[in-house]
């Protein structure tokens, strides 16, 4: 097991400070997902590049569900050989604002038919670096956090999530009122920044990890059950995102005179304000429990979602969706973490996040393949 002096698995109380370090390290990876997907048409247009929409979303789909797993393999190894897992989040960080720059010093510049293909090969390496620190990174969430209060820890993060996608129409009129170079100006910036806060604010735990202490763990890791938690919270999350507006617009969006954008907002900001009542709630019962429990109720609501007419019915369904939606995600990955073996346990997380990935990057191929995207 990894210990500290002060990790909290002695004190048994949550680190804040390096918690929301973290937090504000996947800030900064939500907002960038924000401001690619913003983008990332607008400069395929531009620069006649439309023709590898299609490339780029399969492109993205392989890279989101590949790299999490390699990047845990190489956040293990790190940790034994070094004693942590820093380099490889470092590594994953400084790429990802290097790309930045590079992208924005490349709009800036306005490249020509020579150099213009640089793009579509920056945003290739933008991807695959983004997702390269993501899973290394989270995965120290039980290193701040004791195992029965790691649901809080995930409230918080569900907080993040939920607001800053509930926000998605605000940010992206900001991102469309900086203009593409500075966006990615910005981006870099703020991916730097949240990556040294994260150093700084770590670095003294992080240092000596597994060097410290060294406890013998031999659960066997059940890759396979953190494959399908994730994959259920990917389904989900790709329901709700890609399916719910067309599912929605006919059946709210018409009759309160309300965009699915903004259903879709409102559903997310439930979700993150009933985060924190559901945690405390979940820690006072099995985990496995409350996690089963929703994964069925979510997928009951979906179908009743898709089949059911009446607006006012959609209505009550949405906010028990954004209910079960929150306890899935304040239960997923604690409960991925906890069958995982503590010397796999970063590339346990890069399971979950692979299988959290992949309805999403398949889904997405096949609506940009139908035109439908």
């Amino acid at each position: 097991m990894e210990l500290t002096a002060t990790a909290p698995s002695t004190s048994g109380e949550i680190q804040w400070k390096q918690l929301w370090s973290l937090v504000a390290l996947y800030a900064s990876v939500i907002i960038g997902w924000i401001a690619y997907y913003n983008y990332q048409p607008i400069l395929l247009h531009k620069y006649n590049f439309t023709d590898l929409t299609l490339f780029l979303f399969i492109a993205q789909g392989i890279i989101m569900v590949v790299t999490p797993p390699i990047a845990g393999l190489l956040g293990d190894r790190f940790r034994k050989s070094k004693g942590n897992r820093l380099p490889i989040i470092s590594a994953g960080i400084s790429a990802a604002a290097m790309v930045f720059m590079s992208v924005a010093f490349t709009l800036i510049m306005d490249p020509g038919e020579t150099f213009k293909w640089i793009l579509p090969i920056l945003i290739v390496f933008w991807l695959a670096s983004m997702s390269i620190f993501t899973s290394p990174a989270i995965s120290t969430i039980d290193l701040f956090a004791p195992s029965n209060k790691l649901p809080r820890a995930m409230a918080i993060i569900t907080i993040v999530y939920g607001a800053l996608y509930a926000l998605e129409p605000v940010i992206v009129d900001l991102v469309d009122f900086l203009g593409a170079p500075i966006t990615f100006v910005v981006g870099g910036i703020i991916t730097a920044g949240s990556g040294f806060l994260m150093k700084k604010n770590m670095g003294n735990s992080l240092d000596g990890i597994v060097t410290d202490v060294k406890k013998e763990d031999t659960k066997k890791s059940d890759y396979t059950y953190a494959f399908i938690v994730g994959l259920a919270f990917g389904v989900s999350t790709t329901i709700l995102f890609n399916l719910f507006p067309g599912w929605l617009e006919p059946k709210i969006g018409h009759v309160f005179d309300v965009s699915s954008s903004v259903i879709i907002s409102i559903v997310l900001f439930l979700s993150a304000v009933f985060s924190l009542p559901i945690s405390r709630m979940v820690e006072k019962r099995p985990i496995y429990i409350s996690l089963l429990i929703s994964i069925i109720a979510i997928f009951a609501i979906i179908y009743a979602i898709y089949f059911v007419e009446n607006s006012y019915v959609t209505i009550v369904l949405l906010l028990l969706f954004s209910f079960f939606y929150s306890m899935v995600s304040v239960c997923g990955l604690p409960v991925a973490l906890s069958v995982i073996n503590d010397k796999n346990k970063v590339f346990g997380v890069g399971i979950f996040f692979s299988g959290f990935e992949l309805p999403n990057g398949i889904l997405e191929a096949v609506l940009v393949a139908q035109g439908l995207y």
